[in-house]
Parts: structure tokens; C-alpha cells; sequence
């Protein structure tokens, strides 16, 4: 499965929201290449993150034990944290391993960034 190489793009949002675009197999290597570029706009002042997964397919077990370690450091900031573009085995494997009890999961990026600002910003 190493033929998907990882692809990832970040920026920070108006409003503190935290963007990131993965595409590609999302294992050990790629999950952690996530976690740093998330530490990253930590840093920068996100104070919630938005997950796009439009270009994946398969995150194993290691992948996403990474990403609940992401949730709980987020948590631990009252962040919040959110995925789209989720295929339906990602969105089931999010439910069954209990990301999906804890963050949000939405359609596509306009609809997640649109709820993001207003649950950050609910002016």
C-alpha cells in the first residue's frame, strides 16, 4: 500500500481554524506527518482543525491511534477538531475506533469550514 504516497497541505484560517489537506495512505509515517503539521498551527494559535481526506482512501490502525492522540490534545485545549471528505470505509473506521464520537465529520470543506466559524465565532 505504499504506492499512495502522502501528500499534505496546511493553513491557518481566519478565526483560529486550522486547515489541513491529506492525500494519500495515512499510516505510521503519514499520521505523524499530520500530528507535526497540526503541532504547527497549535503554535500558530488554531484552536480548531479541520481534516481534509478528499484524496484518501485508507488510513491503517497506526494512522489513526496518531489522529486520537490529536483529538485529545485538542480536547485538553477545549479545541475542536473536525474531518471531511471522508470515503465510507474511513467514516466507518472513525466510528468504530471512536473519532467519530468526538469530532465532527462533515460532507465537504465549505459545510465544515462554514460550522467550524460559527462554533468558534458564534457571533
Amino acid at each position: 500500500m505504499n504506492d499512495e504516497q502522502l501528500k499534505l497541505s496546511s493553513e491557518l484560517m481566519a478565526g483560529g481554524v486550522g486547515l489541513v489537506a491529506a492525500s494519500g495512505y495515512i499510516n505510521n509515517e503519514g499520521g505523524q506527518a499530520i500530528a507535526d503539521v497540526i503541532n504547527g498551527l497549535l503554535k500558530q494559535g488554531a484552536t480548531a482543525l479541520l481534516i481534509d481526506l478528499k484524496g484518501t482512501r485508507i488510513i491503517n490502525s497506526i494512522g489513526v491511534s496518531i489522529l486520537l492522540e490529536v483529538l485529545e490534545k485538542l480536547m485538553e485545549r477545549n479545541g475542536r477538531l473536525a474531518f471531511c471528505n471522508l470515503t465510507p470505509t474511513i467514516a466507518r473506521t472513525f466510528e468504530i475506533m471512536g473519532l467519530a464520537e468526538y469530532a465532527s465529520i462533515y460532507s465537504d470543506r465549505t459545510e465544515a469550514l462554514e460550522e467550524l466559524a460559527r462554533l468558534t465565532h458564534p457571533d
